[in-house]
């Protein structure tokens, strides 16, 4: 593409504002920032659309969101009109700009005839989910960054199950972005006649409560939270995000006396004033929430991301500290109580499954199988997961209790396809409860748990590969390390080799071949002679290649010593 022919093209177009025309009239002699802004569109794929907010084609701005939703209104059509009819729901998080994006994206939907429900302010991703599956909706749009710095913005496309859209789908909106004009081809309504016209109507306080009504259904064991309601005290932050609404009003419906929420971060602000990152696997995040605990004798500490789709945990250590307890280590914890608290209450299904990703800690495994579960993986995000749930439960072959991955997500129940912090929320309460009425806290409990089932370790490292470069050097490390792969790392040797976009298992002392069940993601696997596993992947949101340290050893010692050696091999891959 001729990045400053595109650059001339967007300031001659009529459909820019004249702010947008000196946002790019000020960037005329920088070509470097032209060719940043213009040099391709946006990367469509399965997550849909993730990007810095701005003028240009490369940017999330309103002109790159109707261009999409155009071209995912033609693939809805092409559907039939049955499909068509059924609409699409539409939700938009705290983000800057993100209620004008949903809006937009509403109004072309609207324009291609499509009609759309459109919830009347901002809400947690999972409940766009809900909505879906609940309205029988076609597919669903989601205007959101989940946890990325205030600088972005993203669109999240989702298909009838309520999963995020699968890659054909994506394929095809990806392929009819390159057919389409950004400005000449789109199809747009009037939003105050789409309304009047009934082609868009408004989703609020009904939807919420069919939403909280599954939630609720969820819980385990009320009498626990009943028992020590009294006295167990936690901090709830939603990071100026869409928590700030459903995550406490769940909590008081399983019978917590005393929520305390960060009050600077009560307030819906995309900016996020109080935080360098709105994620909640920074730790440092939480220090307005830590002061809290402290001041009012809390010992659980709980906060979800802008679009509450993830929620992290900190808790307090015997010292009097508050410590981070990963995503990986809540989810065992979170899968080890569900197995006890389900058969406590004779609510554990016939054939209990758990469900995890490639990436995500193998102590999972060991806790699904010690418990009689079978425990399945599959590829980096949900809609994988929720994928294999369908098929695991429709063939019969198992129930899913539990899904997570490491990045603090989990999926519970049957009425969303995606991760949902309000659901994990509420059963991680109704867990740091039920340790409470055993005089542990959660910090005691993973402890108790790598005593039972052996001691693991995780670490993720993020080798950023920012600018316009930084595709080209992620390729060149996927390809350098398919083509030359390492005999050893960190002085270990390699004992298996797995790459995921083929599906080919190589065992490197006799070079056999076979093949696994999984393929068709650009992901390669070392298993090494010491039980370690090293991952790598390029990320599907940021420019990054993710690096996994999966291991385990004879002690937390052993763990971590693991994890440095390796560390250092990983810290040799960024030239």
């Amino acid at each position: 593409m001729d990045f400053m022919k595109e650059y001339e093209k967007w300031l001659e177009s009529p459909a820019l504002s004249a702010q947008e025309k000196a946002e790019l009239e000020a960037i005329r002699d920088d070509e470097k920032e032209i060719e940043s802004r213009f040099y391709d569109q946006l990367s469509f794929g399965t997550a849909g659309l993730r990007g810095t907010m701005g003028v240009g084609l490369n940017r999330m701005n309103i002109h790159v969101i109707r261009h999409a939703t155009q071209a995912f209104a033609q693939v809805i059509l092409e559907e039939g009109a049955e499909a068509a009819k059924r609409g699409v729901a539409v939700c938009f998080d705290c983000r800057n700009n993100s209620d004008l994006f949903a809006r937009e994206a509403a109004c072309v939907m609207a324009g291609n005839g499509i009609p759309v429900r459109l919830f009347e302010a901002l809400r947690p991703t999972p409940e766009l989910s809900f909505a879906v599956r609940e309205y029988g909706c076609i597919a669903g749009i989601n205007v959101t960054a989940s946890h990325n710095p205030k600088e972005y913005n993203g669109y999240k496309v989702y298909w009838e199950d309520g999963a995020q859209l699968p890659p054909k789908h994506a394929d095809e909106v990806a392929k009819k972005m390159k057919e389409l004009d950004v400005f000449n081809c789109v199809k747009r309504a009037d939003y105050d006649e789409a309304v009047a016209q009934g082609l868009i109507t408004l989703m609020g306080a009904e939807t919420d409560e069919k939403f909280l009504a599954n939630v609720m259904a969820q819980v385990n064991d009320k009498a626990v939270v009943e028992q020590v309601a009294d006295t167990f005290t936690m901090v709830y932050t939603p990071f100026h995000g869409t928590g700030y609404k459903l995550i406490p009003e769940a909590l008081r419906r399983l019978g917590m006396k005393h929520v305390i929420c960060v009050p600077e971060q009560m307030v819906i602000d995309g900016n996020f004033p109080t935080v360098a990152s709105p994620n909640p696997e920074n730790p440092e995040g939480f220090y307005l929430a830590v002061d809290l605990a402290k001041a009012n004798g809390a010992d659980f500490i709980l906060g979800s991301d802008p679009d509450a789709d993830r929620v992290g945990i900190m808790v307090k250590t015997s010292d009097g500290q508050f410590r981070v307890i990963s995503g990986n280590q809540t989810g065992v914890l979170l899968l080890d109580y569900l197995i006890g608290a389900k058969r406590r209450t004779g609510k554990m299904p016939e054939n209990p499954v758990a469900l995890k990703t490639i990436v995500t800690t193998e102590m999972a495994r060991k806790v699904a199988e010690d418990n009689g579960l079978k425990c399945y993986d599959t590829f980096t995000g949900f809609k994988f997961l929720a994928e294999k749930k369908d098929k695991l439960e429709a063939s019969g072959e198992g129930e899913v209790i539990f899904s997570y991955e490491e990045s603090y997500g989990y999926m519970l129940g049957d009425y969303v396809r995606d991760k949902d912090a309000v659901s994990a929320s509420v059963e991680l309460t109704e867990m740091a409860a039920w340790y409470a009425s055993q005089g542990m806290t959660l910090y005691d409990a993973i402890q108790a748990l790598y005593k039972k089932y052996g001691y693991f370790a995780e670490k993720t490292h993020n080798l950023v590969m920012p600018g316009l470069d930084g595709l080209k050097d992620m390729a060149n490390l996927m390809k350098s390390l398919r083509e030359n792969p390492p005999a050893e790392i960190s002085g270990v040797r390699v004992a298996v080799r797995k790459d995921y976009a083929d599906g080919s298992v190589i065992d490197c002392a006799t070079g056999e071949k076979t093949t696994m069940e999984l393929s068709g993601s650009n992901v390669l696997r070392f298993e090494m002679a010491d039980g370690t596993s090293v991952i790598v992947r390029p990320s599907g949101t940021e420019p990054k290649i993710k690096v996994y340290i999966l291991t385990r050893g004879a002690d937390a010692a052993a763990c971590e010593a693991n994890l440095e050696t390796y560390g250092q091999w990983v810290a040799s891959l960024k030239k």
